[in-house]
C-alpha cells in the first residue's frame, strides 16, 4: 500500500471557501499534488476567517500570527500553497505555463470570472488539451440562475432542502452543518474523477459543471414531495421519515435515541422489547400502511417507553430485538467512540507553526482502499510557502527571477 490512487495527478486549486476547498482535500487524500493558487496581496481565503486557533485555543478573534482559522487548518491539508496575481499580465501568463503542467484545475469564481481574468476552460485547454477544468458555483454555468451569487443556506433554499427541513408547526430550517456546500464537493470530487478517467482513455480533458442547487435537489427530490399534500403530509415532518413507522428521535432520561422499523420482522421486535407484543399483530399496528395511518400511537408507546431509560440501556435493548437504533451524538460522544477510532475517522488537528493542537481534531479520509492508502501527509501550507519548488521545478524559473516576480507583487 505505498502508492495513493491518485499519486502523479497534479491540481491547480484557485478555489476558496468551503466548497472548492473541500473538493480538492478529497483529491488531496486520494494522494494528487494539489497546488492551492494564492493571491500575493491578499493570501487565502480561510486563514484570517474565524474561528481561530492558536497558542492560547478558540477564538472570535485573530490574536497574533500564529492564530489560523479553523477551516483553513482542516481544509489545506495535504495541499501546497503558491502567489500569483492572476489580474497581472505576467501572472496570468505564469497561469497558463503551471495549466501545461497540470491534470485538473477547480475554480468557484462567480459566473464569467475565470473569463474576464483569462484562466477559464477555453483559455487553459489550448494550452493543455487534456486537462480536467472544474467550475463550482451555485447555480451552474448556465440558465437564468447563472450570474447570482451564492452561498451554503442559499442553495439549501433554492433545492427544497430548507422546505422540508424543520419540525411541522416551525420555519424552515437549514442543515445543522454547510450541507450543500459538502454535498457538492463530493459530486465534484467524483466529476472530476469521472472526468480524469475519460481523459485517460481517450487523450481529451473537459469541462466539468458543478452547481450547489443541481447537487442538493438531485437528493431531496427522491422524495415524493408532491404526494405529501395528497397524504396529509406536512412539508415538514421532523425526524420521521414519510414511508415508514415508526421512524423518529425518542427522547430518553440522559438523551435521544433514533429508531427506524423498516419491516414487520422489525416491528415484532421492537414491541418486544419494549414490553408491548400485544401490538404486533394488532391489526392497527400490524403493517406498514396500519403504522404510518396510526403514526402519533405509535411514536407515543415508543416514547411511553423510552422516557425513564438511559440512552444505553435504550439502545442496547432495542438493537437486542434485532432493531436499527442509534444513540444521538454530540462531537463529545463521537470523540470517544470506539467505533470512529477504529476507522480513523478523527486525527490530530495540526497547526503549522504550533504543531498538533490537543483536544481539537479533523475528520479523517472517509474511503477506504484494501490496495491503496489514503489521508493526508502534510498539514496546511502558510501561504507561498512552495513558491521556489513549483516555479524551480516546473517552470524552470531561477532565484533571481523568482525574487524579481515576487518584488513586483506577481508572485
Amino acid at each position: 500500500m505505498d502508492k495513493s490512487i491518485l499519486e502523479g495527478v497534479r491540481v491547480l486549486d484557485l478555489s476558496q471557501y468551503f466548497l472548492g476547498p473541500h473538493t480538492t482535500l478529497l483529491l488531496a487524500g486520494l494522494g494528487a499534488e494539489v497546488i492551492r493558487v494564492d493571491n500575493p496581496a491578499t493570501g487565502d481565503s480561510l486563514s484570517g476567517a474565524p474561528i481561530f486557533l492558536g497558542r492560547d485555543g478558540p477564538s472570535f478573534v485573530k490574536r497574533d500570527e500564529d492564530d489560523f482559522g479553523i477551516p483553513f487548518l482542516k481544509r489545506s491539508r495535504g495541499k501546497k500553497s503558491i502567489t500569483l496575481n492572476l489580474k497581472s499580465d505576467e501572472g496570468r501568463a505564469l497561469f497558463l505555463d503551471l495549466a501545461e503542467k497540470a491534470d485538473v484545475i477547480v475554480e468557484n469564481f462567480s459566473v464569467g470570472v475565470a473569463a474576464r481574468l483569462g484562466v477559464d476552460y477555453e483559455s487553459t485547454r489550448a494550452r493543455n488539451p487534456k486537462l480536467v477544468y472544474a467550475s463550482l458555483t451555485g447555480y451552474g454555468q448556465t440558465g437564468p440562475d447563472a450570474n447570482l451569487k451564492c452561498f451554503d443556506p442559499a442553495a439549501q433554499a433554492a433545492s427544497g432542502l430548507m422546505a422540508i427541513t424543520g419540525q411541522p408547526d416551525g420555519p424552515p430550517t437549514k442543515a445543522g452543518s454547510g450541507l450543500a456546500d459538502s454535498i457538492t464537493s463530493v459530486f465534484a470530487f467524483s466529476g472530476i474523477l469521472a472526468a480524469l478517467y475519460h481523459a485517460e482513455r481517450t487523450g481529451e480533458g473537459q469541462h466539468v459543471d458543478v452547481a450547489m442547487t443541481d447537487s442538493v435537489f438531485s437528493l431531496v427530490y427522491d422524495e415524493p414531495l408532491e404526494c405529501y399534500a395528497a397524504l396529509g403530509l406536512s412539508d415538514r415532518i421532523g425526524n420521521r421519515l414519510p414511508r415508514l413507522s415508526p421512524f423518529n428521535a425518542y427522547e430518553t432520561s440522559d438523551g435521544w435515541v433514533i429508531i427506524g422499523v423498516a419491516s414487520d420482522a422489525h416491528w415484532r421486535g421492537l414491541c418486544g422489547a419494549i414490553g408491548r407484543p400485544e401490538l404486533a399483530d394488532d391489526p392497527d399496528f400490524a403493517t406498514p400502511g396500519a403504522r404510518l395511518t396510526h403514526n402519533d400511537q405509535v411514536d407515543a408507546a415508543i416514547s411511553a417507553w423510552m422516557r425513564d431509560k438511559t440512552t444505553e440501556a435504550a439502545v442496547s435493548e432495542v438493537r437486542a430485538g434485532g432493531v436499527v437504533c442509534g444513540p444521538v451524538n454530540d462531537i463529545e460522544a463521537i470523540r470517544k467512540s470506539p467505533q470512529f477510532k477504529a476507522r480513523g475517522m478523527i486525527e490530530d488537528l495540526v497547526h503549522p507553526t504550533l504543531g498538533v493542537m490537543p483536544g481539537i481534531g479533523a475528520a479523517g479520509f472517509p474511503l477506504k482502499f484494501s490496495g491503496t492508502k489514503t489521508g493526508y501527509n502534510s498539514p496546511d501550507a502558510i501561504t507561498g510557502t512552495h513558491n521556489a519548488e513549483v516555479y524551480g521545478a516546473l517552470l524552470g524559473i531561477d532565484a533571481d527571477e523568482l525574487t524579481r516576480l515576487t518584488d513586483e507583487g506577481i508572485i
